[in-house]
């Protein structure tokens, strides 16, 4: 692991436990053991059961899905996000294993990469029209003072370069095979197909506009999914809080957590995103933090068997690829 990282990681951690020490410690942990072990438990659950709508948005963009099924993209879906969340990787290293768990139950290299990078897109547009929505709520919801007035111009000037950034990553992928080329190649050197063979399955999905689109939407339903899980967090540790409300706080931690991509896990970022939000919309900060804590529980509980299963499937079959392997009756 790179020094940098660690630092990073070690900033980030160092900021979430002052951010907890300054709430109150007492009261955030409060807040976050109300939910009880039947409460995270319902967490958990609906959080297992978002990766059939985030699987999907990806299964529909491979032409030839069929021959592998949903399962595959939901498990390869499900890598992807345990590797992001738990793992002191940058989401680009979730990627990364989520592209692997495809390939390795039976999805082709060059769809795997092309389809991951397409899904991603559709993911950011999705996002993008989340946050907008997010800005509408803020303008309509909380108070106008300096602090909210602040929020939503740097979010409006976030969601326009957002949006040129959609555009243009979508450009590049649409006509700039060579950035498409070096993109796989940072994604996992040495081991993809030809560059051809990517930039040829990118124009195959991208000539179904009818599947892009659908992607787009089911990701924007997953959005919208997501936050009514956070809702369901906040209900259950006492907050009275509104869906709206919620979907806007949301919308702008997610919006912050992308644009500090860099730092492993968003460490403290999301925790100073909640402690900022949270009060804006009449809840208290505690409780803000709370679901922060919750969230980070909730995807560890969820997370780290995820990650031992499929350790377990890459050492199987590492050990079927020894060139000295036997079989159990010699």
């Amino acid at each position: 692991m790179k020094l940098r990282i660690l630092i990073i990681a070690a900033l980030g951690l160092a900021l979430a436990l002052y951010l907890v020490t300054y709430i109150g410690l007492g009261a955030v942990l409060s807040a976050a053991v109300t939910v009880g072990w039947s409460g995270f438990a319902i967490l958990c659950l609906y959080a297992l059961g978002l990766f059939l709508i985030l699987g999907a948005a990806w299964y529909v963009l491979a032409p030839d899905s069929s021959a592998t099924g949903l399962w595959v993209f939901v498990w390869a879906r499900m890598v992807r996000d345990a590797a992001a969340e738990v793992l002191p990787f940058s989401q680009l290293g979730g990627i990364v294993l989520g592209a692997r768990a495809a390939i390795l139950h039976g999805v082709a290299t060059p769809l795997a990469f092309a389809s991951m990078i397409v899904d991603v897109t559709t993911e950011m547009m999705a996002q993008i029209a989340y946050i907008a929505l997010g800005v509408l709520l803020l303008s309509a919801r909380a108070p106008r003072t300096s602090v909210a007035m602040s929020l939503t111009t740097v979010f409006v000037i976030g969601l326009v370069l957002a949006a040129l950034a959609g555009g243009l990553f979508l450009a590049l992928q649409r006509y700039g095979h060579r950035f498409t080329g070096k993109l796989v190649a940072r994604l996992l050197p040495g081991a993809v197909a030809p560059t051809a063979a990517v930039a040829a399955r990118l124009d195959a999905i991208y000539r179904a506009p009818a599947r892009v689109g659908l992607s787009a939407a089911l990701h924007l339903a997953g959005w919208i999914a997501s936050a009514i899980g956070t809702w369901i967090a906040f209900r259950l540790i006492g907050a009275q809080v509104d869906f709206a409300a919620v979907l806007a706080i949301e919308s702008f931690v997610y919006a912050t957590r992308s644009a500090a991509a860099f730092i492993p896990n968003a460490l403290g970022v999301q925790e100073a995103a909640y402690t900022v939000l949270a009060p804006l919309f009449g809840v208290g900060a505690e409780f803000g933090l709370a679901v922060s804590l919750l969230k980070r529980a909730r995807d560890i509980a969820v997370g780290v068997p995820i990650l031992l299963i499929w350790q377990a499937v890459e050492g199987r079959r590492a050990l079927a690829a020894r060139p000295g392997a036997v079989s159990d009756s010699d």
